[in-house]
């Protein structure tokens, strides 16, 4: 018996993986069929729709309005501050001091958090950045996501204290400020953290890309395993040509580049070097 508050029918889970697909790259399988319905099935509530069919055909008469709704929804933000923690130290103990010495006369590093969720990637990247490069370098990370609920909580800065499990107290007490009164059980990132990290929205999967040509380091961790084998190919190619020969590529622990690009090289623990 089909206990559901609305229909959700084949014909209505292929419509909804067609828009996402054509749209952000992203292959919904059947795996992801009742993550689908759960997560729409509260705007249509919301906007008091009679059926997911009624709700998709909304979409498509106002794209401009509600598809960013529907991929706030899709896309999933599971993330905490200094995950797969061997990648910062990496970071840190070889890729910057070997920028240190590559970029000496222009002084300037950029890191792409690209698919930066709430925003604990880019802050622990600004954390290792503030700790590893001279104060008198032009040091930035750039923080890029899909979805814009995701990028306000990363301008924000603020996190449950929670949030912060694991990272070591004197980076906690250095880097952040904590919540009093209404705000007690929370925590606040230093201006000296916000002021070097850039947040805006973007598409992986849009033709042109509104941030800097060149960068240096590319995190871009539990993205790609939403994306199929050719979609992938065409994002690493494109990830290359924005990295310089020998720029670093860091994937997701269960995500690897083996079949899928020989642009570059696997350094180890899911770190890539481009090498052409």
């Amino acid at each position: 018996m089909n206990d559901k508050e609305f229909a959700f029918t084949d014909r209505d889970f292929s419509r909804v993986r067609k828009m996402v697909y054509d749209f952000a790259g992203i292959n919904l399988n059947e795996s992801k069929r009742n993550l689908v319905y759960n997560r729409l099935v509260k705007r249509i509530r919301f906007l008091n729709l009679p059926s997911f069919n009624d709700y998709l055909g909304y979409v498509e008469r106002n794209p401009d309005e509600e598809f960013v709704h529907l991929i706030n929804a899709i896309t999933t933000n599971l993330t905490f501050f200094f995950r797969e923690n061997h990648h910062f130290e990496y970071l840190a103990n070889t890729v910057i001091p070997q920028l240190l010495i590559d970029k000496a006369q222009t002084r300037k590093i950029r890191i792409w958090s690209a698919g930066c969720s709430t925003g604990e990637e880019p802050y622990s990247l600004a954390m290792v950045l503030k700790e590893n490069v001279p104060a008198d370098w032009d040091a930035k990370v750039i923080a890029t996501d899909l979805d814009t609920n995701v990028i306000e909580t990363g301008r924000k800065g603020v996190y449950p204290l929670d949030r912060l499990k694991g990272v070591e107290l004197a980076r906690k007490r250095r880097w952040f400020l904590k919540g009093k009164g209404a705000q007690a059980g929370m925590v606040k990132a230093r201006s000296e953290l916000q002021s070097i990290i850039e947040f805006s929205q973007l598409n992986l999967m849009d033709s042109s890309w509104a941030i800097e040509s060149q960068v240096d380091v590319i995190f871009c961790r539990n993205v790609v395993i939403y994306f199929d084998a050719p979609t992938q190919k065409r994002l690493f190619d494109r990830f290359a040509d924005r990295l310089p020969m020998n720029g670093k590529l860091f994937v997701g622990h269960s995500e690897s580049l083996h079949g899928i690009s020989d642009r570059f090289s696997l350094l180890g623990k899911t770190v890539y070097q481009k090498s052409y």
